[in-house]
């Protein structure tokens, strides 16, 4: 969502603002701002559109100070434009915010019959005109944003500065992340670690109900109750160096190809020297579990789906599955020895946190596998599994997802063993398949040029099926929501035995079918599915190794060669394949593949 950089040190921080800004623009967002104190006068330049016009902005029309504030904003309240973009500011006082002010509309009512003038349609700016009364009762800027917080309901990160303190910068955070680091002279603060990746190798991570007041050679951090506190310092694992996305021309294709070495190191930090799985790691007595709910959002919803099948089928554990952003609302009732796993990338997800609250207000243990360690979910979880898959750009999924589906699939092979209900032969030839995945992925990602043959014949397609079966249906519904995502071409997934109780009726000649076949126990059933498309004129894409590929190439208008594998590793391997269709389609169709319409990469408002 929204990406939040301030900065006060002893230099120009603004052009420290806009590279900051620049590291954010994965996040997702339509416009963009910069606001600075300069001879006791607040300046501000705003656009609509990508980081590169704000920096023509400002070449045209410099700024320079030692304290100031950026933002990326991703649209809530008020369309795209520049009286809506951040910061927003009144005569004294300027802020960013990521979150939302729930009771805005109330606040906005109060301070317009107090005479303040709106203008943007935003709820950040009814914040700026609190703040700004409480200032004018003779307050100092840390008791008039105290204060003004009191008033405020729903979530919120702010970045504040003010005319008449430009020593001053004051960070508060409330359900949004926030985080803060210090460097040579300079305190920073922004929404995640990779804003500040450049400027810090240490970062404070605020917690809920802190406020931060930064001057240039101190931090003071003040809790909940108003107390000053210390926050534990944490070595900022993201450099700016790996942001970058050269020699690829989009950091989506990157991290397709960084999918091997981001899956060996996730399954060795699980695995002891004398390869084993490293029951250290994974410290649940699964024997006690009586039941599994897992909950996430989007891609990583999927990555919960496919484990449904491990846990089941391998440790016999049965698994509630469900969307995070609906859980609570239907009050779940939830089993006395209960686990819970949450799964997130950003560690920061808005509705899978909420559902987290929800499940340990029920009394369950929760387990959380996420990608920053540091994060909100990570914070307030009994157990944390960490994904090793580094920075992710790209606002679709690619290595994230893969190295979730590492995870869970360890976890469902150390829950086997646990409960004895896997033999060692089956556990160790799994283990084996995830050690060989790697090789596997590098071969199946030398089918790229063809892929992106077959790209060029569907980009004009206006909809498209997926199907799969088993454990490769939630691949076929991660698989459709990649081509939705970055393409814009409308995919739905399917459970291939689903085709005759409804989407056969949407078959013709026109419409791509992506059909995952692999040569398994359910591969005749899916051929079946294969023949009755073939026989409605439906377009055919199999997905299958050699073996399926021989059966069935001739009911298929294009075919994606797989390599062979366990079974149980068939989802992780698979949905590469999908990643690189729907990046050629993508490409072909013009879009910006990193960052596509509407989307964010962290969901940071329910």
């Amino acid at each position: 969502m929204c990406g939040i950089i301030g900065a006060i040190g002893n230099k120009n921080i603004v052009p420290t603002l806009i590279e900051s800004l620049k590291r954010l623009e994965y996040r997702g967002y339509d416009s963009a701002g910069i606001a600075a104190v300069v001879n006791h006068d607040i300046q501000r330049r705003r656009t609509v559109g990508k980081i590169s016009e704000l920096a023509n902005s400002l070449a045209s029309s410099p700024i320079e100070s030692n304290v100031g504030i950026g933002h990326t904003r991703w649209a809530t309240h008020g369309k795209p434009s520049v009286a809506n973009a951040h910061p927003h500011a009144s005569d004294t006082v300027a802020l960013v915010h990521n979150g939302i002010i729930e009771n805005h509309s109330s606040l906005r009512h109060d301070l317009e019959k107090k005479g303040y003038v709106f203008s943007s349609e935003t709820d950040t700016e009814t914040v700026v005109h609190l703040i700004t009364d409480e200032l004018k009762k003779g307050k100092t800027p840390l008791s008039a944003v105290k204060d003004a917080l009191k008033q405020l309901e729903g979530s919120f990160a702010f970045g504040i500065i003010f005319k008449d303190s430009p020593d001053t910068l004051i960070g508060a955070k409330k359900g949004s992340p926030l985080a803060i680091g210090k460097k040579d002279g300079c305190v920073f603060l922004g929404s995640d670690a990779i804003a500040l990746s450049a400027e810090t190798n240490d970062v404070i991570y605020l917690e809920d109900g802190d406020v931060v007041e930064l001057n240039e050679n101190s931090i003071t951090i003040y809790d909940k109750n108003d107390k000053i506190v210390e926050r534990e310092l944490h070595k900022n694992v993201i450099s700016g160096d790996s942001v970058g996305k050269d020699p690829y021309a989009h950091f989506m294709l990157k991290e397709i190809y960084e999918q091997p070495i981001a899956i060996s190191k996730t399954f060795a930090s699980l695995m002891t020297s004398n390869r084993n799985i490293d029951a250290a790691k994974i410290p649940v007595d699964w024997s006690r579990i009586s039941k599994i709910t897992i909950l996430a959002c989007g891609t990583a919803s999927y990555a919960g789906l496919v484990s449904k099948y491990w846990f089941e089928q391998l440790a016999r554990i049965p698994v509630e599955y469900d969307v995070a952003s609906e859980f609570r609302y239907r009050e779940a009732a939830m089993a006395k020895d209960g686990l819970t796993i949450v799964i997130s990338q950003s560690g920061e997800t808005a509705d899978t946190l909420a559902a987290m609250k929800y499940a340990k207000e029920q009394g369950q243990k929760i387990l959380s596998i996420v990608n920053v360690l540091h994060s909100s979910i990570a914070r307030n979880s009994d157990i944390v599994i960490p994904t090793l898959a580094g920075a992710e750009i790209g606002v679709a999924s690619t290595k994230a997802f893969t190295t979730q589906l590492t995870v869970l699939l360890m976890l469902a092979l150390n829950a086997a063993q646990n409960k004895n209900t896997i033999s060692r032969n089956a556990l160790q030839e799994t283990l084996a398949a995830i050690s060989d995945l790697p090789a596997k992925i590098e071969a199946a990602l030398q089918e790229s040029d063809s892929i992106k043959e077959i790209a060029e014949k569907i980009k004009s397609a206006n909809s498209a099926l997926y199907l799969g079966r088993g454990s490769l249906f939630p691949i076929a519904l991660e698989g459709a929501l990649k081509l939705k995502e970055i393409s814009y071409i409308h995919a739905e997934g399917y459970p291939a035995g689903e085709m005759k109780h409804g989407p056969i009726a949407l078959v013709d000649e026109h419409m791509p079918i992506v059909v995952l076949a692999p040569s398994d126990n359910l591969f005749d059933k899916t051929a079946s599915n294969i023949q009755e498309v073939a026989a409605r004129n439906g377009k055919v894409i199999l997905v299958s190794d050699t073996e399926g590929y021989k059966k069935l190439s001739d009911k298929a208008a294009d075919s994606i060669i797989v390599p062979s594998a366990n079974k149980n590793v068939l989802p992780i391997l698979y949905v590469v394949s999908l990643q690189i269709l729907a990046y050629w389609c993508a490409l072909k169709r013009g879009n910006d593949v990193d960052q596509p319409r509407n989307l964010a990469k962290s969901v940071t408002v329910e």
